[in-house]
Protein backbone atom coordinates (compact mmCIF):
# COMPACT_ATOMS: atom_id res chain seq x y z
CA UNK A 1 0.00 0.00 0.00
CA UNK A 2 2.83 2.50 -0.96
CA UNK A 3 2.40 5.74 -2.70
CA UNK A 4 5.10 6.12 -4.50
CA UNK A 5 6.62 9.21 -6.16
CA UNK A 6 6.23 8.23 -9.60
CA UNK A 7 2.67 8.11 -8.87
CA UNK A 8 2.34 11.63 -7.88
CA UNK A 9 4.34 12.65 -10.44
CA UNK A 10 1.84 11.26 -12.46
CA UNK A 11 -0.94 12.52 -11.22
CA UNK A 12 0.24 15.52 -11.34
CA UNK A 13 1.04 15.48 -14.91
CA UNK A 14 -1.84 14.18 -15.57
CA UNK A 15 -3.62 17.12 -13.60
CA UNK A 16 -1.51 19.92 -15.59
CA UNK A 17 -3.82 18.95 -18.89
CA UNK A 18 -7.28 18.98 -16.69
CA UNK A 19 -6.04 22.44 -15.48
CA UNK A 20 -7.02 23.42 -19.38
CA UNK A 21 -10.42 21.51 -19.56
CA UNK A 22 -11.32 23.42 -16.17
CA UNK A 23 -10.97 27.07 -18.23
CA UNK A 24 -13.38 25.56 -20.72
CA UNK A 25 -17.53 26.29 -20.25
CA UNK A 26 -18.93 23.13 -17.93
CA UNK A 27 -21.97 21.75 -19.56
CA UNK A 28 -22.72 19.10 -17.26
CA UNK A 29 -26.14 18.76 -16.23
CA UNK A 30 -27.47 20.92 -13.16
CA UNK A 31 -24.06 23.18 -12.87
CA UNK A 32 -23.36 26.52 -13.36
CA UNK A 33 -21.35 26.50 -16.92
CA UNK A 34 -19.41 29.75 -15.13
CA UNK A 35 -16.13 27.74 -13.84
CA UNK A 36 -14.44 29.95 -10.64
CA UNK A 37 -11.07 29.21 -9.98
CA UNK A 38 -12.61 28.50 -5.98
CA UNK A 39 -14.13 25.37 -7.90
CA UNK A 40 -11.05 24.62 -10.43
CA UNK A 41 -8.76 23.96 -7.24
CA UNK A 42 -11.29 22.46 -5.35
CA UNK A 43 -12.35 19.79 -8.32
CA UNK A 44 -8.45 19.30 -8.95
CA UNK A 45 -7.33 18.48 -5.62
CA UNK A 46 -10.63 16.04 -5.07
CA UNK A 47 -9.32 14.30 -8.14
CA UNK A 48 -5.64 14.46 -7.23
CA UNK A 49 -6.50 12.42 -4.06
CA UNK A 50 -8.82 10.25 -5.12
CA UNK A 51 -6.35 8.68 -7.56
CA UNK A 52 -4.06 8.56 -5.20
CA UNK A 53 -6.04 6.62 -3.18
CA UNK A 54 -7.20 4.03 -6.14
CA UNK A 55 -4.06 3.69 -6.67
CA UNK A 56 -2.28 2.82 -2.99
CA UNK A 57 -5.16 0.98 -2.12
CA UNK A 58 -7.36 -2.38 -3.54
CA UNK A 59 -10.34 -0.17 -4.68
CA UNK A 60 -12.86 -2.86 -3.99
CA UNK A 61 -12.10 -2.02 0.03
CA UNK A 62 -12.86 1.68 -0.21
CA UNK A 63 -15.48 3.90 1.15
CA UNK A 64 -16.77 6.92 -0.31
CA UNK A 65 -19.29 7.99 1.70
CA UNK A 66 -21.54 6.99 4.64
CA UNK A 67 -24.34 6.10 1.79
CA UNK A 68 -22.24 3.91 -0.45
CA UNK A 69 -24.29 0.49 -0.31
CA UNK A 70 -27.83 3.13 -1.00
CA UNK A 71 -26.04 5.10 -3.57
CA UNK A 72 -24.65 1.64 -5.57
CA UNK A 73 -28.27 0.37 -5.31
CA UNK A 74 -30.25 2.98 -6.64
CA UNK A 75 -27.45 3.15 -9.77
CA UNK A 76 -27.72 -0.07 -10.79
CA UNK A 77 -31.62 -0.15 -10.29
CA UNK A 78 -31.60 2.72 -12.33
CA UNK A 79 -28.46 2.13 -15.23
CA UNK A 80 -28.76 -1.50 -14.88
CA UNK A 81 -27.12 -1.65 -18.67
CA UNK A 82 -24.56 1.24 -17.87
CA UNK A 83 -21.57 0.60 -19.02
CA UNK A 84 -19.00 2.38 -16.21
CA UNK A 85 -15.38 1.34 -17.58
CA UNK A 86 -15.61 2.71 -20.76
CA UNK A 87 -17.97 5.55 -20.42
CA UNK A 88 -19.73 7.22 -23.48
CA UNK A 89 -20.44 11.05 -22.75
CA UNK A 90 -23.47 11.10 -24.57
CA UNK A 91 -25.02 8.17 -22.09
CA UNK A 92 -24.40 11.54 -19.29
CA UNK A 93 -24.74 14.38 -20.94
CA UNK A 94 -26.80 14.20 -23.34
CA UNK A 95 -30.84 15.37 -23.35
CA UNK A 96 -32.35 12.12 -22.91
CA UNK A 97 -29.49 10.83 -20.31
CA UNK A 98 -30.25 14.58 -18.22
CA UNK A 99 -33.75 13.65 -18.14
CA UNK A 100 -32.84 10.15 -16.88
CA UNK A 101 -30.29 11.26 -14.35
CA UNK A 102 -31.95 14.06 -13.00
CA UNK A 103 -34.32 12.22 -10.41
CA UNK A 104 -31.72 9.74 -9.51
CA UNK A 105 -29.20 12.71 -8.22
CA UNK A 106 -32.12 14.72 -6.69
CA UNK A 107 -32.71 11.67 -4.72
CA UNK A 108 -29.41 12.39 -3.00
CA UNK A 109 -30.38 16.18 -1.87
CA UNK A 110 -29.91 16.47 1.75
CA UNK A 111 -28.79 12.98 2.17
CA UNK A 112 -24.79 13.67 0.22
CA UNK A 113 -23.07 17.04 0.98
CA UNK A 114 -23.08 18.94 -2.15
CA UNK A 115 -24.56 16.49 -3.91
CA UNK A 116 -24.73 18.60 -7.16
CA UNK A 117 -21.46 20.07 -7.23
CA UNK A 118 -19.04 20.03 -9.97
CA UNK A 119 -16.48 17.00 -10.23
CA UNK A 120 -14.09 15.74 -12.25
CA UNK A 121 -14.62 11.92 -14.10
CA UNK A 122 -12.59 9.95 -15.98
CA UNK A 123 -14.08 8.15 -19.26
CA UNK A 124 -11.53 5.56 -18.84
CA UNK A 125 -11.29 4.07 -15.49
CA UNK A 126 -7.78 2.31 -16.43
CA UNK A 127 -6.45 5.93 -17.18
CA UNK A 128 -5.92 8.79 -14.82
CA UNK A 129 -7.03 12.47 -15.04
CA UNK A 130 -6.15 13.40 -18.81
CA UNK A 131 -8.07 16.19 -20.47
CA UNK A 132 -9.18 13.89 -23.21
CA UNK A 133 -9.94 10.82 -20.68
CA UNK A 134 -11.78 13.76 -18.06
CA UNK A 135 -15.44 15.15 -18.42
CA UNK A 136 -17.18 17.28 -15.84
CA UNK A 137 -20.16 15.72 -13.37
CA UNK A 138 -22.44 16.21 -10.70
CA UNK A 139 -20.75 14.62 -7.14
CA UNK A 140 -23.33 12.24 -7.07
CA UNK A 141 -22.86 10.96 -10.62
CA UNK A 142 -18.82 10.55 -9.65
CA UNK A 143 -19.81 8.76 -6.51
CA UNK A 144 -22.46 6.72 -8.21
CA UNK A 145 -19.94 5.43 -10.79
CA UNK A 146 -16.47 5.31 -8.67
CA UNK A 147 -18.46 3.23 -6.07
CA UNK A 148 -19.60 1.50 -8.99
CA UNK A 149 -16.04 1.20 -10.72
CA UNK A 150 -14.83 -0.08 -7.14
CA UNK A 151 -16.93 -2.96 -6.53
CA UNK A 152 -17.51 -4.35 -9.71
CA UNK A 153 -13.58 -4.43 -10.29
CA UNK A 154 -13.06 -2.05 -12.78
CA UNK A 155 -10.79 0.46 -10.95
CA UNK A 156 -8.55 -2.47 -9.86
CA UNK A 157 -6.51 -1.61 -13.08
CA UNK A 158 -4.92 1.40 -11.53
CA UNK A 159 -4.14 -0.26 -8.80
CA UNK A 160 -2.42 -3.45 -10.20
CA UNK A 161 -0.73 -1.29 -13.14
CA UNK A 162 1.26 0.49 -10.64
CA UNK A 163 2.16 -2.34 -8.56
CA UNK A 164 3.15 -4.06 -11.36
CA UNK A 165 5.11 -1.63 -12.38
CA UNK A 166 6.56 -1.38 -8.83
CA UNK A 167 7.69 -5.09 -8.77
CA UNK A 168 9.37 -4.89 -12.67
CA UNK A 169 11.47 -1.58 -10.79
CA UNK A 170 11.72 -3.61 -7.71
CA UNK A 171 13.34 -6.32 -10.52
CA UNK A 172 15.83 -5.02 -12.11
CA UNK A 173 18.00 -4.92 -8.43
CA UNK A 174 21.07 -2.50 -8.09
CA UNK A 175 20.94 0.91 -7.24
CA UNK A 176 16.94 0.10 -7.42
CA UNK A 177 17.35 -2.37 -5.07
CA UNK A 178 18.89 0.13 -2.84
CA UNK A 179 15.97 2.61 -3.85
CA UNK A 180 13.72 0.11 -2.89
CA UNK A 181 15.01 -0.30 0.55
CA UNK A 182 14.69 3.41 0.98
CA UNK A 183 11.06 3.00 0.26
CA UNK A 184 10.55 0.11 2.04
CA UNK A 185 12.22 2.12 5.08
CA UNK A 186 9.79 5.00 4.45
CA UNK A 187 6.79 2.92 4.43
CA UNK A 188 5.26 3.77 7.54
CA UNK A 189 5.30 7.54 6.58
CA UNK A 190 3.79 6.43 3.25
CA UNK A 191 1.21 4.73 5.11
CA UNK A 192 0.31 7.69 7.58
CA UNK A 193 0.18 9.62 3.92
CA UNK A 194 -2.29 7.13 2.37
CA UNK A 195 -4.76 7.31 5.35
CA UNK A 196 -4.76 10.95 5.64
CA UNK A 197 -6.09 11.08 1.70
CA UNK A 198 -8.39 8.55 2.97
CA UNK A 199 -9.89 10.28 5.47
CA UNK A 200 -10.15 13.74 3.11
CA UNK A 201 -12.05 11.98 0.37
CA UNK A 202 -14.43 10.32 2.94
CA UNK A 203 -14.13 14.27 4.62
CA UNK A 204 -15.56 15.92 1.38
CA UNK A 205 -17.98 13.58 1.55
CA UNK A 206 -19.57 12.98 4.22
CA UNK A 207 -23.57 13.26 4.02
CA UNK A 208 -26.07 15.50 5.88
CA UNK A 209 -28.29 13.90 8.35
Amino acid sequence: MEATGGTEELVSGELVSVAHALSLPAESYGNDPDIEMAWAMRAMQHAEIYYKLISSVDPQFLKLTKVDDQIYSEFRENFKNLRIDILDPEELKSESAKEKWRPFCLKFDGIVEDFNYGTLLRLNCSQGYTEENTIFAPRIQFFAIEIARNREGYNKAVYTGIKDKEEKEASNGGDKGANSREEEKGANREGEKEKEAYKEINKSSETTM
